[in-house]
């Protein structure tokens, strides 16, 4: 039982997946176009997806309070906000606690002092369009021009900086 033990932590720290077991990276076709979307912030503010394509790269993280790799991604993702963030780069992250955990959210925001957008996708409109086997975490990278570049199941340590380097790739290709 002992083996078994570092095998199973070592499958959580990849992802969370509630639909068939994929992890990676994947690149969709370059004609493959992001939806536009409106969610409500925890701040409550309306944001648009639409508001930023056109004139940012935008990364759409997905995640969930239940999911111990996504709250390992995070001070990654925050480092890379950071990094990124007035260059010509949006991190919107997406909740997709349903309102059993919903309450959570801002635990975890305060807790990881995360200052990008985090949106609540409560009814899971925005996951049935862009994470339909509602993986987690699942990100979806956008470019200028609104294409999906890159989407990508899970989280282990170290693919921050591959993510990172695309980021800086696509930023810069003004």
């Amino acid at each position: 039982m002992r083996l078994a033990l570092p095998l199973l932590a070592s499958v959580l720290v990849t992802s969370c997946v509630t639909g068939p077991a994929t992890t990676g990276a994947s690149t969709p076709s370059s004609s493959a176009r992001a939806s536009d979307f409106t969610l409500r912030s925890l701040e409550g503010n309306t944001v648009r997806l639409s508001t930023y394509l056109g004139k940012d790269v935008v990364l759409l993280s997905f995640w969930a309070t239940w999911c111990a790799p996504c709250l390992g991604e995070m001070p990654a993702l925050e480092a890379i906000h950071q990094e990124y963030k007035g260059q010509g780069f949006t991190l919107l992250s997406i909740s997709m606690d349903g309102p059993e955990s919903l309450a959570n959210v801002e635990t975890i925001v305060r807790r990881y002092n995360l200052t990008y957008p985090v949106l609540l996708d409560e009814d899971t409109r925005v996951v049935a369009v862009f994470n339909p086997a509602r993986d987690a975490p699942f990100a979806v990278l956008i470019d200028r021009e609104g294409r999906i570049v890159q989407s990508r199941v899970g989280y282990s340590v170290g693919d921050e900086k591959e993510l990172a380097a695309r980021i800086k790739e696509l930023v810069a290709a003004k």
